[in-house]
């Protein structure tokens, strides 16, 4: 007769598909939060647009559970500080699309070339995100599917590995909690300006 309790974790992680289903978890609850800090923000910066989860490839409601609320309202939170950096926004602002895919993940791999951290990871979906508020300012919507799937073929690739040994999005909330607001945004907006000059010099 099979145990009812006591199994090790890597016994549980066999029962239900091994690794590969605890990271497609893991990249599914990190879609959610990028889309719902995005439906947010965009909320925020420009009222007059109505964006939700469905418009960037989600299901509808998908943002309600209440610890995804949470992570993306701390989300929030630093990306008020972060509008304020006036050298971060005008950096952004010179942002064109003609190749907005190297673009893209030329900037991405320049914030995780010192390593994967949570402030890394909310620099690369603030960097998202604002590629997605100018699409749509410029009318070029079209694009924003693709910036979605660019943001977590990156995590994918790059951060899922780390993000599960961290014990998955859970974690992020007590990183948040033992950090001040302004000192995560005073390191996410180094990281994204250096990526971003980086990238400037480069091109």
């Amino acid at each position: 007769m099979a145990q009812s309790s006591g199994a090790e974790p890597e016994d549980e992680m066999a029962a239900t598909g091994g690794e590969d289903t605890v990271d497609d978890r893991i990249i599914e609850q990190g879609a959610i939060v990028f889309r719902g800090y995005v439906v947010e923000a965009m909320r925020t910066d420009n009222p007059d647009v109505h964006l939700d989860s469905e418009d960037l490839g989600g299901r509808p409601q998908e943002g309600q559970d209440p610890q995804i609320k949470e992570i993306v309202q701390h989300l929030l939170v630093i990306a008020d500080e972060l509008n304020r950096n006036a050298e971060l926004e005008h950096l952004i602002d010179t942002v064109e699309f003609d190749s907005a895919q190297d673009l893209f993940f030329t900037v991405a791999r320049k914030i995780f070339d010192d390593g994967i951290n949570w402030g890394r990871i909310v620099a690369l979906f603030h960097f998202g995100y604002k590629l997605i508020y100018k699409a749509i300012t410029c009318n070029h919507s079209d694009i924003i599917r693709k910036i979605i799937g660019w943001v977590l073929q990156f995590l994918r690739e790059n951060a899922l590995r780390w993000i599960r040994a961290q014990g998955g999005w859970e974690a992020v909330q007590a990183q948040f909690q033992s950090l001040s607001w302004h000192s995560v945004a005073i390191f996410v907006a180094g990281v994204l300006t250096g990526a971003l000059v980086c990238w400037k010099v480069s091109s």
